[in-house]
C-alpha cells in the first residue's frame, strides 16, 4: 500500500518542543495530516519513554499504535489509523581529526526490548533526561556501534545533513563525506535525510552518496508543522519493509514531500543579528563577513552544497537512479495567504479543521486532489493558492542564519479580484 510516513518528529520532552507533543495528539494530528506512520520521536527519554510503552500496543511487524482507551472517541478521526515507529535523535559532539564535530543523528529500533537495550548503553555516556534529544559525547561511529550491537534491524540516518551547526555535512561543524565520519562503517548508513533547507535535486550533485536513499521527515515541534516533509512508500506496513525499501531503493520507496529549500532556515547566507541575507555569491564577495558588522557569515546549505558538489553535476544534475519528489507549502500557510493573515490566527486554525475534517487530509488536498475538485470544494483564494503552489508560483524570500524563508503567493488587490465561485469552504 501506498503512504506517507514522517519519522523525525519530537516530544513534549525536547528542548524547544510544545507541550501539546503527545501521543494522543500526535496520532490524532497524523490523520489529519494524512499520514500513515509516524515516527515516536525521542525514545531515549525515560519519561517519554515510559509514555511509550503505557499508551502504544504493538500491531504490524516493528510498529505500534496508541491503545482504544487513550482515543479521543468525540473526535471525527480514528486515532488507530495512526502507525509509530520507535525513533530517537542523538546530539553527539566529539573531536575529531582535529576538529569539535556537532552531529545529529536520527535512531531507529524495531521493538520495545531493543530500544531498552539502546537506552542502557547510552545511560552510561549521557544523561539521557536532561532533553528528548540528549547530548553524548561519543562518535558518531561508537553510535552506530551500539545499535548495531542491540539488534541487527537498527538503523541510524543522519538528520538534516546540511544545517550547518548539526548536520553532518553542515559548515560549522561537519565532515566533507560519510567515509570521513563513520570510517570503515560508512556502508552500514543506507540513507540521509535532507533537511528543510535543501531538496533531493541538491543531494543528487553529491557523487558519494549515490548509493543512499534520500528521505525527508519534519523535524516537527508542534502539531501543526507534522508532515511538513514526509517520505512515500508502497509497501506492507511494516518497521522491516521500510528500512528494506530504503536500503535497496526499489520501486516501495516512492519519493518525498519536501518544503521549498529556500524556505529553511539556512537555505543561504547570512547573519540574524544584523538581519542579513546574503547568497553563496554575496558571501564570497564579502569574504564570508558580514559588511554591517564584520563578523563571520552563518554560511548555509547553498553553498555547502555547492563546495562538495563535482564538477561534472552543475544545478539540474538529475542521476538515472533519482526518485520525484513534490515540493509542498503547509495548509495551513496557503490558507493563511489565501486570507491574508498569519498562520497562527484564529481564523486559520479553524478554516484548516473544518476542511480537513470535510473534505479529508491534508496531504491529499494538497498534492492529491483533483484541480476541478479543488475548485468546487474551496474558497477561490484557497484553491488558486494550491494551483499557484503545485505550479510553483510562488515568491519565497531565502531563509538564512536560522530565519525562515517568507512565501508570498498573492500580489496586493489579487485576492480580491478572483472571481467569485460556490464553495463549502
Amino acid at each position: 500500500m501506498k503512504f506517507y510516513a514522517d519519522i523525525e518528529i519530537h516530544s513534549k520532552y525536547a528542548r524547544a518542543v510544545s507541550p501539546q507533543m503527545v501521543l494522543e495528539n500526535l496520532a490524532l494530528w497524523a490523520v489529519k495530516k494524512g499520514l500513515q506512520i509516524l515516527g515516536t520521536g525521542d525514545f531515549t527519554h525515560p519519561a517519554w519513554f515510559s509514555d511509550i510503552k503505557t499508551k502504544l500496543e504493538p500491531v504490524e511487524p516493528g510498529l505500534f499504535r496508541l491503545k482504544k482507551q487513550y482515543c479521543d472517541v468525540s473526535q471525527p478521526f480514528d486515532q488507530q489509523k495512526t502507525r509509530f515507529v520507535l525513533s530517537g535523535e542523538i546530539s553527539c559532539i566529539y573531536a575529531k581529526n582535529g576538529r569539535t564535530r556537532r552531529v545529529h543523528h536520527l535512531v531507529y529500533a524495531p521493538s520495545i526490548e531493543v530500544a531498552e537495550k539502546i537506552n542502557a548503553k547510552l545511560s552510561w555516556v549521557g544523561k539521557l533526561a536532561s532533553d528528548g534529544r540528549p547530548i553524548i559525547g561519543i562518535d558518531s561511529k561508537e553510535l552506530l556501534k551500539i545499535l548495531l550491537e542491540a539488534d541487527k534491524n537498527c538503523a541510524l540516518i543522519p538528520a538534516h545533513v546540511w544545517t550547518p551547526w548539526f548536520g553532518v555535512f553542515g559548515s560549522k561543524s561537519g565532515f566533507d563525506s560519510l567515509e570521513e565520519c563513520f570510517d570503515e562503517l560508512e556502508p552500514e548508513i543506507f540513507a540521509i535525510e535532507t533537511g528543510l533547507s535543501s531538496s533531493p535535486e541538491m543531494n543528487w550533485r553529491i557523487p558519494f552518496l549515490d548509493n543512499k536513499a534520500i528521505i525527508s521527515s519534519s523535524d516537527s515541534h508542534s502539531l501543526p508543522r507534522i508532515g511538513r516533509e514526509a517520505t512515500i512508500f508502497d509497501c506492507d506496513l511494516s518497521y522491516f519493509e521500510m528500512m528494506d525499501a530504503m536500503k535497496t531503493r526499489d520501486n516501495r520507496l516512492q519519493g518525498t514531500v519536501e518544503f521549498f529549500p529556500e524556505e529553511g532556515r539556512y537555505h543561504y547566507d547570512g547573519h540574524a543579528a544584523c538581519q542579513l541575507s546574503m547568497s553563496p555569491e554575496e558571501t564570497k564577495k564579502n569574504k564570508g563577513l558580514c559588511p554591517k558588522c564584520g563578523k563571520s557569515v552563518t554560511v548555509g546549505v547553498m553553498a555547502r552544497v555547492d563546495e562538495l558538489a563535482t564538477k561534472d553535476r552543475p544545478v539540474g544534475f538529475r542521476p538515472k537512479w533519482s526518485k520525484p519528489y513534490f515540493s509542498m507549502v503547509s495548509f495551513d500557510e496557503l490558507i493563511a495567504e489565501a486570507l491574508g493573515v498569519g498562520k497562527n490566527t484564529k481564523g486559520v486554525l479553524v478554516r484548516y479543521e473544518e476542511i480537513v475534517k470535510n473534505i479529508g487530509s491534508e496531504l491529499f488536498i494538497v498534492l492529491e486532489m483533483q484541480e476541478n475538485e479543488i475548485k468546487k470544494s474551496l474558497t477561490p483564494q484557497i484553491a488558486e493558492a494550491i494551483v499557484r503552489m503545485r505550479q510553483g508560483k510562488l515568491k519565497i524570500k531565502p531563509g538564512y542564519d536560522g530565519e525562515y524563508g517568507k512565501i508570498s503567493i498573492f500580489e496586493e488587490g489579487e485576492r480580491e479580484s478572483l472571481e467569485t465561485q460556490k464553495s463549502l469552504f
